[in-house]
């Protein structure tokens, strides 16, 4: 058999059986990764930008088109049980979110990535899965960057238990730590029942919570949110022992506006994706000046990163 090293031994046609199985739930659960340590603030933003760049190669996009990747998990979902009314749970870690989460994706919510359309929360938890996984994981942005699920904290819940969501978020808040330096918790926030799509940033040392909607308005268009958010804040300071220095204050961030009636999810997606890419727990007023506004293929990428990170988790 020694002999036999670095020759060519050919191999039946017959007997080859390239992707022969495609699993219908993830071949492993999400761990922890291997943890390394980020020199710098320059150095995670470099590493950021080759995790970005790396996720995103081999995906050719144009703007208004279906990529390849698309096309190609199109037609996984074309050919598998889901387009029968078959479902996947996926279980995410309790990184992601400070707590087990799993997510339950159908039909509908392929469709919405391969039609531009409305996005609902198993979309915004799953992308939010894939940012958790290709940028933060095993990293100290982890300690930086935090999410919470749009499902347990929205404008239905609140109308109909604003005491229980209340809680809920103050239970997410204690899960990561002490909170004493900067960070921020990104709360994709629904107006209930598939409406309009905001994003709320908040910064709990520092008492500042962010507001960004691609929409013109500001955080006044739902009072109910910001008298949760506020009393959530003040409850987990109280059982932390922290004073209150000072009020919190809310900053209404001018950031890119949507030009189409269904983009509001894909720019609060956008938004985490650039924040976190940055690096930056201060949001400036007028945005960042990397990001002063958003084209289709902005958006388009993101499908693209998604739709490559369902085909490597074998999700279909």
């Amino acid at each position: 058999m020694r002999d036999a090293v670095g020759s060519f031994v050919g191999w039946p046609s017959d007997l080859i059986f390239p992707d022969a199985e495609t699993p219908t739930r993830p071949t492993h659960k999400v761990g922890k990764g291997i943890s390394r340590r980020i020199e710098s603030v320059a150095s995670q933003k470099e590493v950021l930008g080759r995790k970005l760049k790396n996720a995103a190669k081999d995906i050719p996009t144009t703007s208004g088109t279906k990529s390849q990747i698309m096309m190609r998990l199109e037609k996984m979902v074309d050919e598998s049980d889901i387009m029968h009314g078959a479902i996947r749970s996926i279980d995410f870690d309790e990184g992601v979110f400070g707590a087990a989460h799993f997510e339950i994706i159908a039909k509908e919510d392929m469709q919405q990535l391969f039609e531009h359309d409305e996005l609902g929360i198993a979309v915004i938890h799953t992308y939010i899965w894939y940012m958790y996984v290709t940028l933060m994981r095993g990293t100290e942005l982890c300690n930086r960057f935090n999410f919470i699920a749009a499902s347990r904290i929205n404008a239905t819940l609140i109308t109909k238990n604003p005491t229980s969501v209340k809680n809920d978020l103050v239970d997410r808040f204690m899960a990561a730590g002490d909170n004493t330096t900067p960070s921020l918790y990104f709360l994709p926030f629904n107006s209930g029942n598939g409406g309009h799509w905001v994003l709320v940033a908040m910064d709990l040392s520092r008492l500042i919570v962010y507001y960004l909607d691609s929409l013109s308005g500001d955080w006044s268009k739902y009072p109910s949110m910001k008298k949760t958010v506020d009393a959530a804040i003040i409850k987990f300071r109280s059982k932390k022992n922290y004073r209150n220095r000072k009020d919190i204050t809310w900053v209404r961030v001018q950031c890119p506006q949507q030009n189409s009636s269904v983009d509001c999810g894909f720019f609060v997606l956008r938004f985490m994706r650039d924040i976190i890419a940055l690096n930056r727990i201060d949001i400036p007023k007028m945005y960042f000046e990397e990001y002063k506004s958003y084209s289709r293929a902005h958006l388009d990428e993101m499908k693209d990163e998604l739709c490559q990170f369902i085909v490597d988790q074998r999700i279909i």
